[in-house]
């Protein structure tokens, strides 16, 4: 979250002023299209059956906001990055107040949710290392220069230890959980991909919105899940599903990449 501050300034919440009717309707994607298929998937599969945290992590997951790592996607299937990164801003902090509520809506049924703790958690995960990075950038222009071409690998560094430090802490769940858990997340990411894509296509936006949508809404901040999961969940295993969430949101991403890339020199031929 530091390192997605450091690379925002004062302007980039002007132009968010102006979001375009594709930034509109992507965000209003991302919290109603996600967490609806995270609470769906979780009750088709049976989640709860197995354990009723791994629903309430799969709910947290695709409650989350858009991931900084989709601003990269975009920009390699030749999406709108404009917009890609207005999206990721307005989601990251709409996410502050939405994603303890939502997680309680859809959740609350399976176990007690603290929303208002929550909500603690995500302003002190999100707000306020997003406004220190903003802050540093703006008034300490140099040491931000100095700093921002490092912050996107040590934030993917940090991101693959917690997911990893998950993964490795809750292999016995993994392995015995069968093919629901790990079917679960995928759904998830499948689904947000692909309903992304066809409501920009509805209302028939250019195919470069259209993939920029579809990138936003499908690839989740699995990193603030986990962390909010492992802070509100201890000793449980709702992190387990934002973990696998991490790595089926950047695979299928980078298939998606390729095959946007192949069509886009296709057309060009």
């Amino acid at each position: 979250m530091l390192g997605m501050g450091l690379t925002l300034s004062f302007d980039d919440f002007r132009d968010v002023a102006h979001l375009p009717k594709a930034g509109m309707i992507g965000v209003f994607c991302q919290f109603v299209i996600m967490p609806l298929l995270g609470w769906g998937i979780g009750k088709m599969l049976a989640l709860d059956e197995i354990d009723p945290m791994l629903a309430v992590g799969l709910i947290l997951v695709a409650c989350c906001p858009g991931g900084t790592a989709s601003n990269v996607v975009a920009f390699l299937a030749r999406a709108n990055v404009a917009l890609s990164v207005m999206m990721t801003v307005v989601s990251t902090f709409a996410a502050i107040l939405l994603t303890p509520l939502l997680t309680k809506w859809y959740a609350g049924t399976l176990v007690d949710v603290d929303a208002v703790g929550l909500f603690q958690s995500t302003v002190k995960v999100v707000l306020v290392p997003v406004t220190l990075g903003l802050i540093l950038n703006q008034f300490l222009p140099k040491f931000g220069k100095a700093v921002r071409p490092f912050s996107p690998f040590v934030s993917v560094v940090a991101i693959v230890l917690i997911v990893a430090s998950i993964i490795g802490q809750q292999r016995e769940v993994i392995l015995g959980s069968g093919w629901r858990l790990l079917a679960a997340p995928m759904l998830l990411h499948l689904g947000g991909f692909g309903l992304g894509y066809l409501v920009a296509k509805l209302f028939r936006l250019r195919e470069e919105n259209a993939r920029t949508i579809s990138i936003e809404v499908g690839m989740q901040n699995s990193g603030l899940g986990a962390t909010l999961a492992k802070g509100h969940f201890p000793g449980t295993v709702a992190p387990v599903p934002c973990a696998i969430s991490a790595v089926y949101h950047c695979l299928i991403g980078s298939v998606l990449v390729a095959l946007w890339r192949w069509r886009s020199e296709k057309q060009t031929q």
